[in-house]
């Protein structure tokens, strides 16, 4: 058992904010806070948000310092993480906190995607899932961080959305090599971004292509949902095709399903498989029945 606390990063209020958590129980956060002096108006249903200020205090009282991402992984690994669809929809604080860890001082790049990523037509390609391409590559590279180009390729991948298979992933890609090359991001690596962008197109990442693997499996990580979470993709994903008549929807989607099982294997790292490919399996062969 431990309390955990990530460097201040979240500005608000004119300061900056750190998150503070337990790796085993709320009672343990709340009796920690307690003795700490925060005020119980700073719990944010799995955590404390606590002042820059504080921060050297609660580690000297015992607060173990860690990095972001390694602090969210403890925080899912306890089960004690409040998921992202319950919270506020716009997810710009937990966003930014990663942004800048991949790519610090390009604050207008960071809005720029925010708001594509919030465009209101998006109902399962948003913020939400984002969040968790960006979560599920924490836990694929796990205790590693995940390569920066990969990290990127996450952010882009669907930045132009509008529906229309192949041309969104294209539109993406030429975003990324643009937007890249405008902050300063060597030339190959921007290119290797966009590369990545235009493999999510079809999943089919070439055999030892690592990185590719590593983004495929991240973007699918949600076909491998225990059911109430399916399900709930699946509703999100209706509501993105909202346009379209059910009888040409179901059409669609079930071409969609044929072709992700047709996929061999669905995940292409042995830690996807280990984590969603059954369950994937299952849950496409359910829909399609």
């Amino acid at each position: 058992m431990a309390i955990y606390l990530d460097p201040p990063l979240w500005p608000a209020h004119g300061t900056h904010f750190s998150h503070l958590i337990s790796d085993s129980s709320l009672e343990e956060l709340h009796t920690f806070a307690r003795a700490a002096g925060i005020p119980e108006r700073a719990f944010d249903g799995d955590h404390y948000d606590v002042a820059e200020a504080r921060f050297d205090a609660l580690v000297a009282a015992g607060a173990i310092p860690v990095e972001g991402r390694v602090l969210v992984r403890k925080l899912i690994d306890s089960g004690l993480r409040i998921p992202a669809r319950r919270r506020n929809g716009s997810l710009k604080l937990p966003l930014l906190t990663r942004w800048n860890e991949v790519l610090p001082g390009h604050d207008a790049l960071f809005l720029d995607l925010l708001d594509r990523w919030g465009e209101e037509h998006r109902k399962y390609h948003g913020r939400t899932h984002l969040l968790a391409v960006l979560e599920a590559l924490d836990r694929l590279t796990a205790p590693a961080p995940p390569p920066r180009a990969v990290l990127l390729a996450a952010w882009f991948h669907d930045a132009v959305y509008r529906g229309i298979a192949g041309e969104d992933e294209e539109e993406s890609a030429r975003l990324a090599e643009e937007r890249l090359e405008q902050a300063g991001l060597p030339a190959g690596e921007a290119d290797e971004v966009a590369r990545l962008v235009r493999m999510t197109a079809d999943h089919r990442p070439d055999p030892g292509d690592e990185p590719a693997a590593l983004l495929s499996d991240a973007d699918l990580s949600v076909l491998g949902g225990e059911p109430a979470a399916y399900a709930r993709y699946l509703a999100a994903v209706r509501q993105d095709f909202a346009h379209i008549g059910d009888a040409d929807f179901a059409a669609g989607r079930a071409a969609v399903v044929r072709q992700l099982l047709e996929l061999d294997p669905l995940f292409h790292t042995a830690r996807g498989r280990e984590l969603w490919e059954d369950a994937a399996r299952r849950n496409l062969h359910g829909e399609l029945a």
